[in-house]
């Protein structure tokens, strides 16, 4: 039997709700059979100040997955060569020799979506796995359908509305650094990990 298997990447520096809310829509819509969380070790378009350590990280998105059943942490970014950059291409590849007889569905943003083009290898990327675009419904619906319209000629995208989350890592961390308190928009577990390994301070 197939299955089909989401790949949800980011820095999740932390993890949080926003995360789960995006998470649990694309599993609904598609009927996800799991989602692998995949934190990246060095995000290209991204600068490393105030990054939690990778195995910090990895650690918070194995508390992160014990919130649902069809969650599964996977460290395989983190595992890769210290300056090798996290480009998708390079993950996607290995889940597809790794899962070569399941459908994988790439889980992007709706701002990622839209720069999809400049991605390294992007054609390529399409050839292995569908895109499911999570979008604002909020958000730049007409912009997106015209990009998804073309980017079908290289393979499959699905767009999925849901409404907004309103919280960021980058906000929790900055919550975090002032000692505020930002345990509303993450699991309990995580909050006390930041507090444990001091994570987020100066």
């Amino acid at each position: 039997m197939i299955k089909k298997i989401g790949l949800f990447g980011g820095s999740f520096n932390p993890p949080h709700f926003g995360h789960l809310h995006l998470a649990e829509t694309v599993h609904d819509v598609l009927e996800l059979d799991e989602i692998r969380l995949i934190p990246a070790r060095k995000p290209p378009h991204k600068s490393d100040r105030a990054y939690a350590p990778a195995q910090d990280r990895f650690a918070m998105c194995q508390l992160f997955s014990e919130l649902r059943p069809w969650f599964v942490a996977d460290d395989f970014e983190l595992r890769q060569e210290q300056n090798h950059y996290s480009y998708t291409y390079y993950t996607v590849k290995y889940f597809k020799k790794f899962f070569p007889d399941n459908a994988l569905f790439l889980l992007i943003g709706s701002d990622m979506l839209l720069s999809f083009t400049s991605w390294f290898r992007w054609q390529e990327i399409l050839q292995s796995v569908s895109l499911a675009c999570i979008a604002r419904k909020d958000g730049e619906t007409e912009k997106l359908a015209v990009q998804a319209e073309f980017l079908r000629q290289f393979g499959e995208i699905f767009l999925i509305n849901t409404q907004s989350f309103a919280v960021s890592s980058t906000k929790i961390r900055e919550m975090a650094e002032k000692n505020q308190n930002y345990s509303c928009y993450l699991p309990e577990k995580i909050v006390q990990y930041i507090k444990d390994k001091n994570l987020y301070q100066n």
